[in-house]
């Protein structure tokens, strides 16, 4: 990150939105021609969950693809003059380093609980949107915790004041996790139509069409409570009821042959077909399609 700070200047500002639970600077890479700042923007983090290793590297990737080919690729070219993008490689970045150093297969931040010795809350259980209903727990042991109350942990506080604070010009929200090769809209919470759900389905299909074209692999796509489970207190739910359009939430690869554990080899065409994807949705925006909000 601090590399591609450094060496495009013209393309990238990195800054910190604030601290994680342990202290650590929560980093985002804002990408796009800097001479106009007042765009509209997609928001992309990665990391949420500290073993969705292939997230964090698809973050980075993304963004070293892209302003690699803005000079070569008319189609990015396009996307970063008329475009910005927020992209925040490492969400869960204390859960992320416990799963380097100590537990492969921690989930949650690392917070503390006063009552439990259990630590970490489910990042994506803690936003304040139908807050520890179906699909989250209430008891501090269980990797879907919702945490004490909404936003109790700095890291989702944090990104839901960022994305307040530029809900105006934020027209899409993407978080990618891992795994099931699916790409998921709202609702997450209720089994119920977004109002602009022919604009958002058609984005889905566009975006995974466009994953398949790279390598043939396939993704399902739909609401996430009716593709994958119901969930209550996700970020995809938040940022659509907060007024952002376009919310999705990528499930990399795999099915779950390697699950979790995805190997070396595969980041690269992981990230290669994602990164088709995104732009899919990314250029979608810069074409007409009524929006509504919730």
């Amino acid at each position: 990150m601090f590399e591609m700070n450094q060496t495009h200047p013209d393309l990238v500002h990195m800054f910190s939105i604030g601290k994680s639970y342990e202290g650590r600077p929560l980093y985002v890479l804002q990408l796009g021609k800097r001479s106009r700042p007042q765009r509209n923007s997609v928001w992309i983090d990665c990391g949420v969950h500290a073993r969705e290793w292939i997230g964090p590297a698809f973050c980075q990737w993304f963004v070293r693809e892209v302003i690699n080919s803005y000079q070569y690729d008319p189609g990015t070219t396009r996307l970063l003059n008329q475009l910005n993008f927020y992209i925040m490689p490492v969400f869960n970045v204390d859960g992320y380093r416990f799963s380097w150093t100590t537990d492969r297969f921690w989930r949650k931040t690392r917070s503390k609980n006063h009552k439990f010795h259990c630590r970490g809350v489910d990042a994506n259980r803690n936003w304040k949107v139908k807050w520890c209903e179906e699909g989250a727990s209430s008891h501090p042991c269980d990797d879907t915790y919702c945490g004490p109350f909404p936003e109790s942990e700095p890291e989702v506080k944090a990104v839901a004041k960022f994305l307040r604070k530029h809900k105006k010009r934020i027209k899409a929200y993407i978080s990618i996790h891992a795994y099931a090769q699916m790409l998921l809209y709202p609702y997450s919470y209720k089994y119920a139509t977004i109002p602009n759900f022919n604009c958002v389905e058609s984005a889905a299909q566009n975006a995974v069409t466009a994953l398949y074209s790279a390598y043939g692999v396939r993704y399902r796509y739909g609401p996430a409570s009716t593709t994958l489970y119901v969930s209550s207190g996700s970020s995809i739910d938040w940022a659509y009821r907060n007024g952002i359009p376009y919310t999705f939430a990528f499930e990399l690869r795999d099915t779950g042959y390697y699950g979790f554990l995805l190997p070396e080899s595969l980041i690269k065409p992981t990230c290669t077909e994602t990164t088709k994807a995104v732009k899919a949705i990314a250029s979608g925006l810069l074409k007409k399609c009524v929006t509504y909000r919730d």
